[in-house]
């Protein structure tokens, strides 16, 4: 894993924002750091106006975080864990039983909701795991790998609820080493890789800007060489 050096982003409200790089590029770092996981030993950052350094409780407030190792307790059912989740970002009674029967009904999920999560698939454990992350509704969401090991059915149920997300307000940062996916769902791309940003712009710029790419993989792979970058 590399350290970040001199990172420099503006992330736009609204925007579907990749963050793209192979392997120990930095991208967790980086994310960890904006949802306060870990503190910065250089640099400043704010999130709709509010600097981490002053206002750290406020932005845990605003914001989403979807990890890529499941976040949720195995014993308990589908409906135990989300109004656990939903618990801890302050909602209760009604509003948050009823987003929770909400929620998993929009992702295909209402009938298994009284079904313990160790005896779910991984696609539901992804989706499951992605409620979680946005019972309160925040206005800034961050995604390490949502579809990573999933079924194409449970990857494009995924895709599509983060959309309408998005299209209601919420500002995206998704990482991904599933390109043709990050193509089609982001509207601006940066590719990150030894700790600092290589490129930044929309699909179609950066593949325009590539000599003979036709996607955005040719980007990828045309600014991170194709060495392999196995880590420990």
């Amino acid at each position: 894993m590399f350290s970040l050096n001199k990172v420099s982003l503006d992330i736009n409200e609204g925007q579907i924002f990749g963050l793209l790089g192979p392997n120990g590029a930095g991208k967790t770092t980086l994310i960890s750091m904006l949802c306060g996981l870990v503190k910065p030993t250089l640099g400043h950052f704010t999130i709709d106006g509010l600097s981490y350094s002053n206002h750290s409780s406020k932005i845990k407030k605003i914001i989403g975080v979807v990890p890529q190792e499941y976040a949720l307790y195995p014993t308990l059912t589908a409906r135990e864990n989300l109004h656990y989740f939903g618990s801890m970002y302050g909602l209760k009674g009604a509003d948050l039983k009823d987003k929770v029967i909400e929620t998993l009904d929009l992702l295909g999920l209402l009938k298994f909701a009284d079904k313990q999560i160790h005896t779910f698939s991984g696609g539901m454990k992804r989706r499951v795991n992605l409620i979680a992350g946005i019972l309160h509704n925040p206005k800034v969401l961050f995604l390490d790998e949502p579809t990573v090991g999933v079924d194409v059915q449970s990857k494009n149920a995924i895709i599509d609820y983060l959309k309408i997300l998005n299209q209601n307000g919420t500002t995206i940062i998704y990482t991904s080493h599933h390109l043709a996916e990050a193509e089609d769902f982001c509207d601006t791309i940066a590719i990150l890789d030894q700790g600092r940003i290589y490129a930044k712009g929309t699909p179609k710029t950066l593949i325009d800007a590539t000599e003979n790419a036709r996607n955005l993989e040719d980007v990828f792979i045309s600014l991170t060489g194709k060495d392999l970058r196995d880590v420990i």
